[in-house]
């Protein structure tokens, strides 16, 4: 039988982000994509200008409508939430859907390069930070890493002396950080999108999984600028991965 991932996001028209990255890559991978949208978007939020359509009110429609279809998930994958509203949605899903056989990966989509994103509310991080902990493996950038600890005035404290501190000062408080995210909210911790030069000079991109016990850096030289999308690609592959053992 198909293994079946709920992806809990967004569709964006234009974008190549969120649910338009996620179906595709966890389809090829050989996973059946279920997709709950939280939002439908003329293009993401990236864009100078969009309409949103909040779907916040059809979201327990698809739970109980999957519910009388009997339908299990080996996965639930959950990222962009436009309210707190949609938050709760989400609880009620996990609450009918997750077995001890469900891979539960939260992506907490706030914020990023020292931002929170127009959605952001401090009542939203709140429960954010309640849906991390149902989590089995949580992926924030940087910046949702320091909302998630801090807050919203929290973090841009601590993004200021990010500025002042060498490389390697910089990456040993970013483990620091994964260390306590992985302690407050036990759940394993992959803090994505690291930009940083290597000793040699190099501009490269990392991820840090951290662990119960340890601390891993996956680093490549980092080619072109930044894209929206790419986390959600890293998040697909890893919640399919995952899912397939």
């Amino acid at each position: 039988m198909t293994k079946k991932i709920a992806v809990i996001n967004d569709l964006s028209g234009f974008g190549r982000c969120s649910l338009t990255a996620a179906i595709s890559v966890i389809s090829a991978m050989g996973i059946q994509a279920c997709p709950l949208p939280t939002a439908l978007l003329t293009a993401q939020t990236g864009y100078p200008h969009y309409y949103m359509d909040d779907y916040t009110d059809k979201m327990d429609i698809y739970r109980q409508e999957w519910l009388k279809m009997g339908q299990h998930f080996n996965g639930i994958y959950t990222g962009f939430v436009a309210s707190e509203a949609q938050i709760d949605q989400i609880f009620h899903f996990i609450e009918t859907f997750h077995t001890q056989d469900t891979f539960l990966l939260v992506d907490p989509v706030m914020g990023d390069d020292g931002e929170e994103y127009s959605v952001y509310t401090e009542e939203l991080c709140e429960k954010m930070r309640i849906l991390v902990q149902e989590a089995a493996v949580i992926t924030p950038n940087v910046t949702e890493a320091l909302l998630l600890l801090y807050g919203s005035r929290g973090m841009h404290t601590e993004w200021q002396k990010l500025a002042d501190l060498s490389m390697e000062a910089l990456l040993e408080y970013i483990q620091q950080t994964g260390r306590l995210l992985t302690e407050k909210f036990q759940a394993e911790t992959v803090i994505t999108g690291i930009s940083h030069e290597s000793e040699d000079g190099q501009k490269c991109i990392s991820n840090l999984i951290c662990q119960k016990n340890s601390q891993t850096w996956i680093t490549t030289k980092k080619e072109g600028g930044s894209y929206s999308g790419t986390g959600d690609l890293f998040a697909s592959v890893l919640c399919a991965d995952m899912v397939k053992g």
